[in-house]
């Protein structure tokens, strides 16, 4: 289920503080936000963006969390991503005017921001600043995607999970400093890694053992390595 309602200008301020990619919105683009914005609500489970099926607005996370997949010929999941408060998605088909490249589900109760095609293609001509944000954006996806490709080829299971958990728990250096992943089961790990639940349950154990994650509850980090 979701509700919508639109944004008051007074509330842009609040409601997009905590998105990187609006940290330097001006007058201008404030302005032309104020008319277009619409906050979205999800409960746990609701289906945002469907693949496959044309899409006219891209989405920023103001709470909660949502998980980014594509399905298989024969109907496999896997997720391309676990997004939080901050990150956004849905802007390729924007850009490009194709269907969606994946599906986004609300994985507990989320707050969207929704803007668009006309508008955010608005901003983008008449803002470079946020236009290279964008762009930084894609290339670090296409980095991602690059690497996950690297990886199933090259790497296994063991070491697919310990890059996942890291890249969900990303440190500064510091093993005190190192953030623990949201929470994410046995199932959701294994369909970031492309292998099955059992082999990935494998993997964490002998990771545990092994002293190179730390696992709290359903979170994560990386263990501190020198």
């Amino acid at each position: 289920l979701s509700t919508v309602s639109p944004v008051a200008a007074r509330t842009l301020p609040e409601l997009l503080e905590g998105i990187p990619l609006f940290s330097n919105v001006t007058d201008l683009d404030f302005a032309l936000l104020a008319g277009s914005l619409i906050e979205r609500r999800f409960t746990k489970g609701t289906v945002i963006l469907e693949e496959g099926l044309p899409g006219d607005h891209m989405y920023f996370i103001r709470e909660g969390r949502v998980k980014v997949t594509m399905a298989s010929g024969d109907g496999r999941e896997r997720i391309a991503s676990l997004l939080e408060a901050g990150d956004f998605f849905g802007d390729m088909a924007l850009i490009d005017l194709r269907p969606r490249s994946a599906s986004a589900t609300a994985l507990e109760a989320t707050t969207v921001l929704a803007i668009s095609r006309s508008t955010f293609l608005r901003l983008l001509r008449g803002s470079p600043e946020l236009s290279l944000e964008i762009i930084r954006d894609l290339v670090g996806r296409l980095r991602q995607a690059d690497d996950k490709v690297t990886a199933l080829c090259f790497l296994d299971v063991k070491d697919r999970t310990r890059r996942a958990i890291e890249e969900l728990a990303p440190s500064g250096g510091d093993f005190e400093l190192s953030a623990w992943s949201p929470p994410v089961t046995h199932q959701q790990l294994a369909d970031l890694v492309g292998s099955s639940r059992e082999t990935v349950t494998r993997a964490l154990q002998e990771l545990k053992r092994d002293g190179a994650v730390h696992q709290r509850g359903k979170r994560y980090r990386r263990a501190f390595s020198g």
